[in-house]
């Protein structure tokens, strides 16, 4: 066989279920493997939707999937989609084609430094130097993408190593047992929860594994500790479960901040700086912290860790929850209640809004929720409505709800949206968008009517960048010129081959939200967003009384 086929032979054994991208001539000799496989190759628009499509893959199932680009532009068009997918814990492996290496060392068309380019956005980045490395190179990338902290990892192929012989076989998946803490650590851990008066649990995207989840629940449900997620940790613990108290991560006072505030003890449970720096929450440094993740804590000022627990999450969660048992624990959940209740006041304020015209977030997101089951996925993408929906959407499961909270791309949703139903075709699928982010992959919506996958897409359109002039507003007082036009959306949808919808007042949103679930076809929702509630939350986050 070629180079090409024993590395698409890699992939099969890695038990990849799709390729997602845009080909190229430098690949021709891969695609042509890849077409001989058992491995789908699905044809995207724009490499970018191409590593989203991924990205969500791989969230969705803990295993890394593909993404495909050439050379030159097809890689640098990437960048942004691998970026995400590896700030966001997402295993991904990704694959460019190179120029023929007798070219490399020299000015030529297309021809750049493509592994150097990926480097600093991937743990790991490496061309195909000799064919025989073939098995290596691939088994290496998926293990290193898949173990935690999960991410990207790049393999390049030349066009001319692609075509050259090889009789070298794959080298067989292997799956590994995450090590565990030592038990004395543990025990320093419990010790400090025991002496701990109001302790509070800060789960993060590691608290999202299913095992941990189950552990975490168990947890907090022994002790009545209070559990606040972060963006990308939503699901961790149910809606419903009384030691819930949703989500922090505004960057501003929120009723949630407040248990926080009143903590003498935060423990964070695979908890990432980067969706919500520890200055926001211990500015100074003055709270007691466990930190139990699957690596060491990162250094920093305002998170001076007291006791650091590394190992599997689950797997600490569980040797906690052994020692509860043992010697049962009960923290006084009063307060804490407080703070859900008055939270659960803030999702239900406008459920009944009857407005016409413009509609606000808050109402669109409970028809949202009253929509979606458990199981059911929702893909937020970036812009203000990523902080509506962070704050006022709240989830059952793991794995529910998706927001890109650590590099925050724009134009994730939609193509991840297609991913999540090819995933679980049988669950309803949300992506909502603002206007900017949507067009910035709107070529995708091509994608999803080829490939049958009737995703659901909400457009909240106010005709410019809202949080950028939402946050200039808040340190400025004003904001520069950020508005644009838009096209038709409804004309736009239906140019695709998808239906259009716009609701023109609240009271049309849930029957088009049930109606568009229902649907053969993709469907896009237009609502035209009333975007002046963002300068009253935040008037109203700026004169929030703690009740604890």
């Amino acid at each position: 066989m070629n180079v090409a086929q024993l590395f698409v032979k890699c992939l099969e054994t890695e038990e990849v279920e799709y390729v997602f991208g845009v080909p190229g001539e430098e690949n021709a000799h891969f695609m042509m493997a890849l077409e001989d496989s058992s491995i789908p190759f699905i044809l995207t628009r724009h490499e970018q939707g191409a590593a989203f499509m991924a990205d969500v893959y791989g969230r969705l199932t803990g295993r890394a999937s593909v993404c495909l680009g050439t050379l030159g532009p097809g890689a640098t068009n990437l960048m942004t989609g691998v970026a995400d997918a590896n700030m966001d814990r997402a295993p991904m492996v990704v694959v460019t084609g190179q120029a023929d290496s007798r070219r490399q060392h020299k000015e030529s068309h297309q021809n750049m430094d493509v592994v150097r380019m990926f480097q600093p956005v991937t743990k790991w980045a490496s061309p195909i130097i000799n064919p025989e490395n073939i098995p290596e190179v691939v088994r290496k990338a998926f293990k290193l993408a898949e173990t935690e902290k999960p991410g990207a990892c790049h393999i390049e192929l030349a066009e001319d190593i692609a075509s050259q012989s090889t009789s070298n076989v794959p080298i067989p998946r292997r799956r590994l047992r995450r090590a565990v803490p030592d038990d004395k650590i543990v025990d320093q851990a419990m010790d400090l929860i025991r002496q701990a008066k109001r302790p509070v649990i800060l789960a993060g995207n590691g608290a999202i594994r299913k095992r941990a989840s189950k552990q975490l629940r168990e947890f907090a449900e022994a002790t009545s500790i209070g559990v606040i997620n972060t963006f990308m940790g939503k699901g961790a613990v149910s809606r419903h479960a009384p030691y819930s108290l949703f989500t922090i991560g505004l960057q501003a006072k929120d009723l949630v901040a407040c248990a926080v505030d009143a903590a003498d003890l935060v423990i964070t449970l695979g908890y990432d700086l980067v969706e919500y720096h520890p200055r926001l929450w211990n500015h100074g440094s003055h709270k007691k912290i466990v930190h139990i993740d699957f690596l060491p804590a990162e250094v920093d000022e305002d998170y001076r860790v007291d006791v650091e627990v590394i190992g599997d999450l689950a797997h600490t969660l569980w040797m906690l929850n052994e020692r509860v048992k043992g010697n049962p624990l009960q923290f006084n959940g009063h307060q804490h209640q407080t703070i859900r209740e008055e939270m659960l006041g803030e999702f239900a304020r406008h459920k009944d809004d009857e407005t016409v015209g413009i509609i606000r977030p808050q109402k669109v997101l409970w028809d949202v929720r009253e929509a979606l089951g458990p199981h059911d996925i929702l893909l937020s993408d970036v812009g203000a409505h990523k902080m509506w929906v962070a704050r006022y959407y709240q989830c059952d499961e793991p794995n529910t709800c998706f927001i890109s909270n650590g590099f925050c791309s724009m134009g994730f949703a939609l193509p991840g949206a297609i991913a999540a139903k090819m995933v679980f075709p049988e669950h309803r699928v949300l992506a909502i968008c603002g206007d900017g982010g949507f067009l910035m992959n709107v070529q995708e919506m091509e994608t999803a009517k080829r490939l049958g996958t009737n995703i659901v897409a909400m457009v909240w359109e106010d005709g410019g960048y809202g949080l950028i002039s939402w946050k200039q507003d808040n340190q400025f007082n004003r904001h520069t010129n950020l508005s644009f036009g838009n096209p038709d959306f409804v004309k736009l949808a239906e140019s695709f081959g998808w239906e259009g919808v716009r609701v023109e007042s609240a009271a049309e949103l849930a029957p088009a939200l049930d109606k568009a679930f229902r649907a053969d076809s993709p469907v896009l929702i237009v609502i035209p967003i009333d975007y002046r509630e963002n300068s009253l939350l935040t008037e109203r986050l700026g004169t929030i009384a703690c009740p604890i």
